[in-house]
């Protein structure tokens, strides 16, 4: 899709019963916009099964899983990491320096639900703020892929798809693919 290396979105945290249309979203966000995989929380087993039906059937590839600690993920990460929070610098104007890193290196994004811990801020390279106002961070997420890819993603070829989507003015047109 394109030239950078990977981007790995990590949501920190799953509230069962609040964050599940929230969490799904953030994987749904990750996969339509660029990123290459998502790492869920392990409880957070119904956002994983309705990702991965959803590149199943409008195609991938992109890869769902889950972890028993998101924090040791960001531990062990070997690459950069981006923390995406309404308290860190502004998106313009990190942007160029974190697109120029990934070309290097692969890239964590990580999104929280509930109370970010201390430490991801520190292990984060950038904690970066889309306008440092309180809103969604499946909104923050998108402008943030969007700004990193410049775009492109918006182009992407999916594949090992049962069905896609025909663009047009108005109404919904699904077609099943050819690769069956």
């Amino acid at each position: 899709m394109h030239d950078e290396r990977e981007v790995t979105v990590l949501r920190l945290g799953h509230r069962p019963g609040r964050d599940e249309r929230m969490t799904t979203h953030v994987g749904l966000t990750a996969r339509a916009l660029g990123a290459e995989g998502v790492i869920f929380p392990a409880n957070a087993t119904q956002s994983l099964e309705t990702v991965a039906d959803i590149t199943e059937r409008f195609g991938g590839p992109f890869d769902v899983e889950l972890t028993e600690s998101p924090r040791a993920v960001v531990r062990n990460w070997e690459g950069k990491i981006v923390h995406l929070t309404m308290y860190g610098e502004r998106i313009q104007d990190v942007e160029a320096e974190v697109r120029e890193a990934h070309r290097q290196a692969p890239l964590l994004v990580v999104v929280g639900a509930e109370k970010v811990p201390f430490d991801v801020y520190e292990a984060a390279d950038w904690n970066v703020g889309v306008t440092n106002q309180p809103h969604s961070e499946v909104a923050g997420l998108a402008v943030f892929l969007d700004r990193l890819f410049e775009g492109r993603e918006l182009e992407r070829e999916w594949v090992d798809a049962d069905r896609r989507v025909i663009p047009q003015e108005t109404g919904k047109r699904v077609e099943p693919t050819d690769e069956e």
